[in-house]
Formats: C-alpha cells, sequence, structure tokens
C-alpha cells in the first residue's frame, strides 16, 4: 500500500476534431490503442493496457458521452483515479481535451510529459 499523498495533475490540449471521433477514441480498445497504449482488451469493466513491456489493469468507472474515467487496479480502494473530458469552447467551438490524472511529488513532470507525448500520438492519429 503506497502511503504517499499523490497530487492531482490537470491537463488541457486543444484538439480538432469532432467530440464524437475524439470519444471514440478515449473510450474504446482501438481507439486507445492507437494513442495510448500498444494494445487494449477490455472484459466487463475492466480495461487490460498493454505497454512494450508492461500491462496494467483499469476499471472503467464512469463513462458519459463527454468524459471516461478510469482507475488503475493499484489505486483500488484510493480516490485516485485519471479522467479525459472533452470540452468544447462556446465562443470558439474549440475542442479541447481535460486531462486528470494523479502524481506523486516526483512525479508530476514526467506524468504531465507522458501526456504530451500521448496526446500528441492522439492528435497524429486522428490527424488535429
Amino acid at each position: 500500500m503506497n502511503t504517499m499523498q499523490k497530487i492531482k495533475v490537470e491537463l488541457e490540449y486543444i484538439i480538432n476534431t469532432s467530440p464524437n471521433i475524439l470519444f471514440t477514441c478515449l473510450s474504446t480498445p482501438s481507439g486507445l490503442s492507437e494513442w495510448f497504449a500498444n494494445d487494449v482488451n477490455i472484459k466487463d469493466d475492466t480495461f487490460t493496457f498493454f505497454w512494450d513491456r508492461s500491462e496494467e489493469n483499469a476499471k472503467l468507472m464512469k463513462s458519459k458521452k463527454d468524459s471516461i474515467r478510469f482507475q488503475w487496479e493499484d489505486d483500488e480502494g484510493e480516490d485516485y483515479y485519471f479522467q479525459m473530458a472533452i470540452k468544447i469552447d462556446d465562443l470558439t467551438k474549440d475542442v479541447a481535451l481535460l486531462i486528470t490524472d494523479f502524481a506523486e511529488d516526483d512525479e508530476v513532470d514526467e506524468v504531465a510529459l507522458m501526456w504530451d507525448n500521448s496526446i500528441s500520438k492522439l492528435k497524429q492519429a486522428i490527424g488535429g
């Protein structure tokens, strides 16, 4: 059990695509495997994310038409999760992706960098 408090990390990215296309990339195994992990499987409410040398399970906690929230197995019983939410600017109609994640104090920069890299891949995948 990890007793270290994690810090909430909130990031925002403008994505040039429709909210529907974006949500498909966030909420389906095929969409997630295009940018977030090498491969993604789903069984019941558990998503298994595969990377080069590791795999992690995350429980789908909440899915609405504009946001999806997962919790890593390691964080079960804690109030930690990662969430991807779509926000549309009323004036500009820009589509923004809001990321909420949690990181230990010394890993905040690393987590932000990981998301930056993942979102770059996402933008390439959807051409946004």
